[in-house]
């Protein structure tokens, strides 16, 4: 998820502090200074030194002015790269065709057709140009959107699809506030398009409130599963924490852990080489994740996209599907401490090496 650079959003950050300023006064002045230390202002701003950071996510989540931002990167995105950030080809299961479009600068949706009666149901449409054009090249009408999450990256293109294609349902969880959602799920519900097309929804909170991601069953078209994952976990990485805590993404993070070895992992962003590189830094000694990363090097310099890899690959290189490997913890340098849930210390290790170091220098 990408957020607002600051030269342009800068006046708006600016009225937003000093209104959170006015905030922080009269919470001091209305209560004890044990009162505001309880204030969720207070603990939003102990979660980093950029409280600057989370007035920003505040604006693109919960604001108009994060659609008018989402729209303005649409734009440079397509002026950019007019022919997507990424070159990608369809991979076929048996007349079940997906299909990853590249939106935005590196964001994927995916386009999952049942060729034998020519329906379609499209996962996470950020921008509603790139897919509408690859449903009508396909020659399929769109019968669903699935959407992992609130971010507008993922369901900016939500409303214009729905209302493109009337007969169009839009699902995800109803905590996350969704674009146009009519359908909302809750965990493990299934949901069924034509005889082939199954999809089993998982409730994994952690990146947001109400993150969703999507199984697609490989039983009933007689090959692998597909996991579309939007934010939860990426090749070789996982979603910042924005809205939940080392215990919640961790008991997500094992519901991905849990699925079939064999099942393709189609993440929401092309983040591998970043992610490898990352995982390089934290266990540098990994022979599996050295030969990834030297075919995701030779993949992008053609531009070409990462995706899928499987779950029996993430497993062997993924640092954030990992906390429970004994390999990483001692390349990690760390210590069990007695009575301490010590995958949830790795998790928390993990996400500041990669996440927070990153933004507070």
């Amino acid at each position: 998820m990408a957020l607002p650079d600051w030269t342009v959003y800068l006046p708006v950050l600016c009225f937003a502090s000093v209104c959170g300023g006015f905030y922080i006064c009269r919470v001091f002045k209305c209560a004890r200074i044990s009162a505001w230390k309880n204030s969720p202002i207070a603990k939003l701003m102990a979660r980093t030194e950029k409280p600057l950071f989370w007035i920003a996510y505040s604006l693109y989540t919960r604001t108009k002015l994060g659609y008018i931002f989402h729209k303005r990167q649409m734009r440079k995105a397509r002026e950019r790269y007019p022919a997507g950030h990424s070159r990608t080809q369809p991979t076929i299961i048996n007349d079940i065709k997906i299909i990853p479009v590249p939106i935005l600068s590196d964001n994927y949706s995916y386009v999952v057709i049942d060729t034998a009666s020519n329906m379609a149901v499209v996962v996470d449409p950020a921008d509603p140009q790139p897919v509408q054009a690859c449903l009508e090249e396909e020659g399929v009408a769109l019968q669903a959107v699935l959407c992992t999450h609130k971010h507008w990256d993922h369901s900016g293109g939500n409303r214009a699809l729905k209302r493109r294609y009337r007969s169009c349902r839009v699902y995800g969880n109803v905590m996350d506030n969704i674009p146009g959602l009519t359908h909302p799920l809750s965990d493990k519900d299934t949901i069924d398009f034509g005889t082939r097309l199954r999809f089993r929804a998982f409730y994994t909170p952690g990146h947001t409130v109400g993150h969703v991601i999507y199984l697609l069953d490989g039983r009933a078209i007689g090959g692998p599963s597909s996991l579309f994952s939007g934010d939860l976990v990426f090749l070789s990485g996982c979603g910042r924490m924005f809205e939940g805590n080392a215990s919640t993404m961790l008991s997500s993070l094992d519901t991905v852990g849990s699925l079939n070895d064999d099942t393709l992992l189609w993440p929401g962003h092309e983040y591998a080489e970043d992610n490898l590189l990352f995982a390089a830094e934290v266990e540098p000694c990994n022979v599996v994740r050295k030969q990834k990363l030297l075919w995701v090097l030779q993949q992008r310099s053609q531009r070409l996209c990462t995706c899928p890899s499987t779950l029996a690959e993430e497993k062997q290189y993924n640092p954030f599907l990992r906390s429970h490997s004994q390999d990483l913890h001692r390349a990690l340098g760390l210590q069990q401490k007695q009575d301490e849930d010590w995958t949830i210390v790795v998790l928390k290790k993990l996400s500041r090496l990669k996440y927070v170091n990153k933004y507070v220098k």
